[in-house]
C-alpha cells in the first residue's frame, strides 16, 4: 500500500492488543497509533506502533479529538469501553471495530449505526466472531435448519489447579460472560437463559471436557436466524469440575453481586499462561434436499512459539479475527457504512484473508461422544 496505509488508532495495548499491533504492522499496509491509559505499556508495542499516545480524559468527546484523523478505530479496550470508543469513533468520523461480548453495549452499537456515514462492527473476535461466521456457513447450505450448536473453549493446555482453569483473556469479559443473562432460540422461540446452566459433556481426542451456557458468543445470529431455526445456543467449553466451583463462587457465596471481588480473587490467585489451546466446534442439523444430515466444523488452534515472539492461542485467534475484518472491509468485501454483523462475512472469504488464514487449517479431531 505505502503512501496509501490505512492509519489506524488502536484502543488498547493489552496481550490481545500488543497481538493486533504486530500483525497489522507487519503486514505493511497499516500505520497503527496505539492509545493506551498506561504509558508503561509503550514498550510491548514499540515494534509496532508508528506512535503511542498516553489515554488521560474519560469523555467521549476527548477520545473523539484523540482519534479524528484516522481511517479507522480498532477498539480491545475492556467491554465496558465499548459503548463510548464507539460513539467518539462515529462522531470523529472513523470506521469501528472491536471485540465485545456484551449484548447491551452490541444493542447500542447497533443503534448508534443507523444512518451512519461510517461502518461499525463489534464483535469481532472469536466468540462472539468467527464462530457466528462458521455457524452461518454453514446453516446456509440446509434447507431446513434444526439445531445449531456453537461450542468454544479457551483453556491451559497444562491444567493444574481445582478450577482446572487458567487467565488466558480478559478477566473483565471472563466475569460478564459468567454472569449476564444469554440469548437462544429453542423450538423457534428466542429467549433468555441462565449463565453456566445447561450443562453438557463430551469428548474430544480423548480429552474430557463440559460445556455450559455463557453470555455473548451467538452475537447477532439469534436475530439473524430469527424464524429459520427451530435451536440455536452457544456454551463456553471447560475441564470437567469447572462451571460447578463457578457457580459455588458466584451464586451461592454471591459473588455476582460483587463481581470487583470475584476478579480480584482470581487475578491474585489463579496464574495466567500462554500455553493454551483454542478449541471451535459447530455443529449444524436439519434437512439437504430432503435428507436428514448433519455438518461440523471443528479447529483446535494452539500457541505459537516462532520468529522470536510468543502469543498464546486465544491472542492469535482472537487478535487474527479482527485483523481479518478490518483488512476485509477495506478489501471491500463488507458493507461500508452502518451496522455489520459477523455473519455478514463469508466463511471462504475469511479462510482465505491472510489474517484468517489461521483457522483454514483442518484439525483431526478423533472423537465425539
Amino acid at each position: 500500500m505505502g503512501e496509501n496505509m490505512k492509519k489506524i488508532a488502536l484502543l488498547g495495548a493489552g496481550h490481545i492488543g500488543q497481538t493486533i499491533a504486530r500483525l497489522l504492522h507487519d503486514s505493511g499496509d497499516y500505520r497503527v497509533t496505539v492509545f493506551d491509559r498506561n504509558a508503561q505499556s509503550y514498550e510491548a508495542v514499540r515494534e509496532y506502533a508508528h506512535a503511542f499516545v498516553e489515554l488521560t480524559g474519560n469523555d467521549t468527546g476527548s477520545l473523539q479529538r484523540a482519534v479524528t484523523g484516522f481511517d479507522a478505530v480498532v477498539n480491545a479496550l475492556p467491554y465496558t469501553m465499548a459503548t463510548s470508543a464507539a460513539t467518539a469513533a462515529a462522531a470523529a468520523g472513523c470506521h469501528y471495530f472491536d471485540l465485545t461480548e456484551d449484548v447491551a453495549a452490541t444493542h447500542a452499537i447497533a443503534q448508534l449505526a443507523e444512518g451512519a456515514s461510517t461502518a461499525l462492527m463489534p464483535q469481532c473476535g472469536l466468540a462472539p466472531g468467527f464462530i457466528a461466521i462458521a455457524a452461518h456457513h454453514l446453516a446456509a447450505a440446509f434447507d431446513r435448519v434444526d439445531s445449531v450448536k456453537m461450542r468454544v473453549g479457551a483453556l491451559p493446555a497444562f491444567p493444574t489447579n481445582s478450577l482446572k482453569y487458567n487467565l488466558t483473556w480478559s478477566v473483565d469479559g471472563l466475569i460478564n460472560e459468567y454472569c449476564q443473562p444469554c440469548e437462544a432460540i429453542r423450538d423457534g422461540a428466542r429467549l433468555s437463559v441462565q449463565p453456566l446452566e445447561d450443562l453438557e459433556h463430551f469428548s474430544l481426542d480423548g480429552v474430557e471436557y463440559e460445556a455450559f451456557n455463557t453470555s455473548g458468543g451467538l452475537g447477532t445470529l439469534c436475530e439473524t436466524l430469527a424464524g429459520r431455526v427451530r435451536d440455536l445456543d452457544y456454551k463456553s467449553v471447560r475441564y470437567p469440575g469447572h462451571g460447578a466451583l463457578m457457580k459455588v463462587l458466584l451464586n451461592e457465596l454471591r459473588l455476582k453481586e460483587d463481581q470487583e471481588t470475584i476478579k480480584t480473587i482470581l487475578k491474585r490467585a489463579i496464574p495466567s499462561t500462554l500455553q493454551d489451546v483454542v478449541l471451535i466446534f459447530v455443529v449444524v442439523n436439519g434437512l439437504r434436499r430432503g435428507v436428514l444430515t448433519q455438518e461440523v466444523f471443528a479447529r483446535k488452534i494452539f500457541a505459537e512459539r516462532n520468529n522470536g515472539h510468543s502469543a498464546s492461542a486465544i491472542q492469535i485467534t482472537t487478535a487474527s479475527a479482527i485483523c481479518a475484518a478490518v483488512d476485509m472491509f477495506f478489501a471491500k468485501q463488507l458493507p461500508q457504512r452502518g451496522f455489520v454483523r459477523q455473519e455478514q462475512i463469508a466463511l471462504p472469504d475469511f479462510l482465505a484473508n491472510r489474517f484468517g488464514q489461521v483457522y483454514a487449517h483442518s484439525t483431526h479431531i478423533e472423537s465425539l461422544s
